[in-house]
């Protein structure tokens, strides 16, 4: 109140023209430009936001096709190691029946061989009969027939044959 005091009315109506005038000079030259100022503002902060919300949406779809990308992948590795898994389960299972049939053959080969053997022996054991058999007939033959050398001969022929088996 002492402040209204000390100024005259005519300075106050100076004053509030002088206040109405610069408004309205600020209006017409500066007006404009700060409301284009801020028009350009806002308009870069919303454009900035809009490409901050594209760059989310696009970060999430990326996202997702990734994952998608990510399960495909392990569901490819997972039939690559079953169809090796497999395939290494054939290998295994033709080796075990190669192995057994390569057995079985060297089985028969020595059975083969086994028979030949016996045949072999057999021949050689009739050989050697005969040949004692001949001996003994000889030795027989050469003797007299008395029940002593009979009992003697056939001893050393029965030893003989014991010694050839």
């Amino acid at each position: 109140m002492e402040l209204l005091k000390l100024l005259s009315t005519s300075e106050i109506v100076a004053q509030v023209i002088n206040f109405l005038l610069l408004l309205f000079i600020l209006r017409i030259f500066l007006w404009k430009r700060i409301l284009k100022l801020l028009d350009e503002r806002k308009e870069r902060i919303s454009s900035g936001l809009k490409s901050i919300e594209d760059s989310k949406a696009e970060i999430e779809r990326l996202k997702a096709e990734y994952e998608t990308q990510l399960s495909s992948i392990e569901n490819i590795a997972r039939e690559r190691i079953k169809e090796a898994v497999k395939e290494g389960s054939q290998v295994v299972n033709e080796i075990k029946k190669k192995a057994q049939m390569d057995a079985e053959k060297i089985i028969e080969a020595a059975k083969i061989d086994m028979k030949h053997e016996v045949a072999r022996a057999k021949e050689n054991l009739k050989d050697e009969i005969i040949a004692l058999t001949m001996k003994a007939t000889e030795s027989l033959i050469e003797a007299k027939f008395t029940e002593e050398n009979d009992k003697k001969l056939i001893g050393d022929f029965l030893k003989q044959v014991d010694e050839t088996k």
